[in-house]
């Protein structure tokens, strides 16, 4: 029910007050305030940028309109209008701030007017927020200056936060948890750390690690992304807070056990916006032994239960009462106006009092969900949700975890499809958090009223509901394509190990079933991709975005084995691949935890030499061509310091397998790991560096041996690669750039070919993909999947061919290539070890080829 409220005296308002978190700024001085990447912003600083922003705002009363996001732009807006008095309406788009007649915006670094009249404004009206539920209404929740200070001031009390603490922003600014955090530590000095990175990114915890991070907050969901991603190493965290939602008990106590192993604290918290952000919290000591509970009420609020009919005795409807419960809510503009209503807040929630004296949520005395942070109107869903003929139920599952829509009738799979994508649609849950079952009729109790407890354990028993479909299928598609046995929905492409080949060909795949990928796709759960299907078929088109090292790695086998069968002369692709070879380790190698990359290093490296010893074993068998040094990879180290032909054939897999190695190596020493962790560019852009110190000296010096095929001189190309990954920006791009050019310069003496393998290192290092037209995709993934093959193979084929059909000598060793290929593929997917992790024999040229 709507709190009472009074309607605001007409005439003279009183004079408002701004935030007290926003307006005392400047008190904490020199302090780091917020961190944004390498930059550290003081709270003096910050005031400054208040300031100057307030001044745009001047005296009157606007309603701000502000669009949330993680930097520090949003940030000085947010506090600059709070600091004055002013209130803010939170969105993520132009609906509500239109709705609500917002008279200012921010554009350009600057507060704008909107061109409409500031509507009637209660002088305490600070903050408005949409309530955690989302199904279509424009219903805000009112918040004070008392509620905003008040809510800071408790929960940086029960957490005990002090100017040395540093959180880490992992939740969305316009979720009142995720705004909480900001409060609590600018109110008592400590500083943030703004990111946009997902939880499951490396990149974050690297910033954490560097910004030395003492917490961060987390929703369920964050914790199945830990859990998925690995969890990270931060030697400065001290405490993990969660809400948003259900965390299972056993989750709760293995979060917790965790943290007592880790040395820091997990705070399980309860809250709602309509209380500012939090109500109870769980002490910290209390969490492994009460994994059930929210814990008691936050300092300066009470909790109290009332009396639920039907309900057993001890339960009751949990009552929340203190200084940050809500001015009330906002249905329209005249609402804004309105005064404070009670203090007390029914939460909704049916709960109990453990015999420890700890509140416990024992289920919902309303029809409301509370999910991943959402609180959602059952009712209002259900009525948005009826389709045609078909009744509808909706319910929280058992478990938490996930929407239940019990869908009545004998709907067709596009009835059941329709219903998941529009439930996804108005909760804005992901859609592996809705599971749509179809049933023959809505289970009701004996008074004819829907039985919640029998919707709420409904379970698909068939693959026809669609965002289970859709998921499922996903998942399988992506266990096919990445040869691996279990995937789940919380998975990512980059969580499960994939490479360039892979990616291209699930790209394609995926393309097919979604249409338009987005840029970000690699990082996403299989389950938010299935949430992007199309209702209907979309039209491809004809061009598609490829990995640039797909593309590079398929011209380069052509121009490899087409200049060797005398077709063309168009040397130095072999050199190229040394830079993607680079590439690839950077990316997809440096992101596992050590003792993972040791063992994926060894598995890539086995699948490299293995083939390459037994392809030379059995040519040295039938022909006598090569020797011992051939087979066991060891020509560079051991063999003449001059080419000769044909010991070194192999030169580029010698090459490949020395410098993956020492990078190994270099890369298992802890202290070089962490230097690489904090530096990844600049770590990159010293092995580039300290490797060119070889290839001048061997120019300089007259070094009479052959350079550009030994490992020693053009281990550069490898780190440039590596560097190329590394790379965040133009500046750095064009660093590098210049080094690369350099390294290639005069190494040759052929000025054909030091332009094409600095052209091949320019496109690796500035794009990241090559558009491609469609019809080639297919030609340009074989070519790029057999490249090794093709390579291993190409000396015993093309000889055959390149005097009498050059061209033929390059289309047999392709095809004697792409054959080699496939039945490697065969005998690696018949040994599980080998084929467990990744796609087959493609993954052995992975090492080498992937960006």
């Amino acid at each position: 029910m709507r709190p009472q409220s009074t309607r605001a005296p007409e005439r003279t308002a009183p004079p408002r007050t701004g935030v007290g978190f926003a307006t005392s700024l400047a008190v904490h001085g020199r302090r780091p305030a917020l961190v944004t990447g390498s930059a550290v912003l003081s709270y003096d600083g910050l005031a400054a940028l208040v300031a100057q922003a307030r001044s745009d705002l001047g005296d009157g009363h606007e309603l701000v309109g502000l669009r949330p996001s993680p930097t520090l732009e949003f940030v000085v807006a947010y506090l600059a209008a709070l600091a004055g008095g002013h209130t803010v309406l939170l969105s993520r788009d132009e609906v509500l701030p239109r709705a609500y007649g917002a008279s200012r915006g921010w554009a350009e670094g600057g507060f704008v007017p909107t061109g409409r009249t500031a509507p009637a404004l209660h002088p305490d009206l600070r903050l408005l927020l949409s309530t955690s539920g989302s199904t279509g209404s424009p219903k805000l929740v009112r918040l004070s200056q008392a509620n905003l200070d008040s809510n800071a001031g408790a929960i940086a009390d029960y957490l005990g936060l002090t100017p040395a603490d540093r959180a880490l922003t992992t939740l969305p600014l316009d979720y009142c948890y995720g705004l909480s955090v900001l409060h609590s530590h600018l109110a008592v000095g400590a500083s943030v750390v703004l990111s946009d990175l997902s939880v499951s990114d490396r990149a974050l915890w690297d910033l954490a690690r560097a910004a030395g991070v003492t917490s961060y907050a987390g929703v369920p969901y964050t914790f199945d992304l830990l859990d998925t991603a690995g969890w990270p190493e931060v030697p400065t965290l001290r405490t993990v807070t969660q809400a948003g939602g259900r965390l299972a008990p056993e989750r709760v106590r293995a979060v917790a056990e965790r943290g007592h192993r880790e040395g820091w604290d997990l705070v399980v918290m309860y809250g709602q916006t309509e209380a500012t952000a939090r109500m109870a919290y769980l002490p910290p000591d209390l969490a492994r032994d009460n994994p059930t509970a929210i814990g008691i009420a936050i300092p300066g609020g009470d909790l109290r239960l009332a009396p639920v009919a039907g309900q057993p005795a001890g339960v009751g409807e949990l009552v929340y009462t203190g200084p940050n419960v809500m001015m009330g809510y906002a249905h329209g503009v005249t609402d804004l106006a309105d005064g404070p209503g009670p203090d007390e807040l029914r939460t909704g929630d049916l709960a109990r009092i453990t015999t420890d004296g700890l509140f416990e949520i024992v289920g919902r005395s309303s029809r409301f969900a509370k999910l991943f942070g959402q609180r959602l109107d059952l009712d209002r869903l259900e009525t948005l949700l009826t389709l045609g003929d078909h009744e509808i139920a909706c319910a929280e599952s058992a478990d938490a975890t996930r929407l239940v829509v019990a869908l009545a009738g004998d709907p067709d799979p596009l009835a059941v499809e329709e219903i998941a994508t529009m439930a996804a649609a108005t909760t804005g849950l992901p859609p592996h958090a809705i599971t749509v079952v179809p049933v023959p009729a809505v289970p009701r109790l004996p008074n004819g009223k829907v039985d919640q407890a029998a919707v709420s354990r409904l379970r698909l028993r068939t693959e026809s509901a669609p965002e289970r479909s859709a998921t499922e299928s996903l998942t399988a598609l992506y266990g096919a394509v990445l040869r691996r046995q279990q995937v789940r929905p919380h998975d990512t492409f980059a969580g499960l190990g994939g490479d360039s080949l892979s990616y291209v060909e699930l790209a394609l795949r995926l393309e097919r079933r979604l249409g338009r990928l987005p840029a970000d796709w690699p990082e996403r759960p299989i389950g938010d991709l299935a949430g992007l299907a199309p209702a209907s078929p979309v039209r491809r088109s004809r061009w598609v975005a490829l990995d640039t090292s797909i593309v590079l790695r398929a011209a380069a086998i052509v121009m490899i084995v087409g200049s060797h069968t005398n077709l063309f002369v168009l040397l130095g692709g072999a050199h190229v691949l040394l830079g993607v070879a680079g590439a690839n380790f950077a990316r997809f190698h440096l992101g596992s935890e050590a003792g993972a990359r040791g063992r994926n290093i060894t598995r890539s490296l086995a699948r490299i030499a293995v083939p390459t010893a037994v392809w030379v074993s059995a040519v040295c068998l039938v022909s006598g061509e090569y020797g011992w040094r051939n087979v066991l990879l060891l020509n560079d180290a051991l063999g003449s310091r001059r080419w000769q032909e044909p010991e070194w054939h192999f030169w580029f897999i010698e090459v490949l397998v020395y410098v993956t190695v020492a990078a190994g190596l270099v890369t298992a020493v802890p202290l070089v790991a962490a230097w690489e962790r904090r530096s990844p560019y600049w770590f990159a852009v010293g092995l580039v560096v300290t490797t060119l110190v070889p290839r001048f000296w061997a120019t300089s010096t007259g070094y009479g041996g052959d350079v550009i095929h030994s490992s020693l001189f053009v281990a550069w190309l490898f780190a440039g690669g590596w560097a190329a990954v590394r790379a965040e920006h133009a500046g750095h791009r064009l660093l590098l750039s210049l080094l690369l050019v350099l390294g290639v310069h005069g190494l040759f003496d052929d000025p054909t070919r030091e332009a094409t393998v600095v052209l091949g290192l320019l496109v690796l290092v500035w794009l990241p993909t090559v558009p491609v037209p469609r019809l080639a995709v297919g030609a340009l993934g074989q070519l790029a999947g057999a490249s090794f093959s093709i390579y291993l193979t190409h000396w015993q084929v093309y000889p055959h061919l390149e005097d009498r059909w050059p061209l033929g000598g390059l289309l047999a060793s392709v095809a004697v290539g792409i054959l080699a290929w496939r039945a490697m593929d065969l005998v690696t997917r018949s040994v599980p070890r080998l084929g467990h992790r990744s796609a087959g024999y493609r993954a052995l040229c992975n090492l080498r080829t992937t960006r």
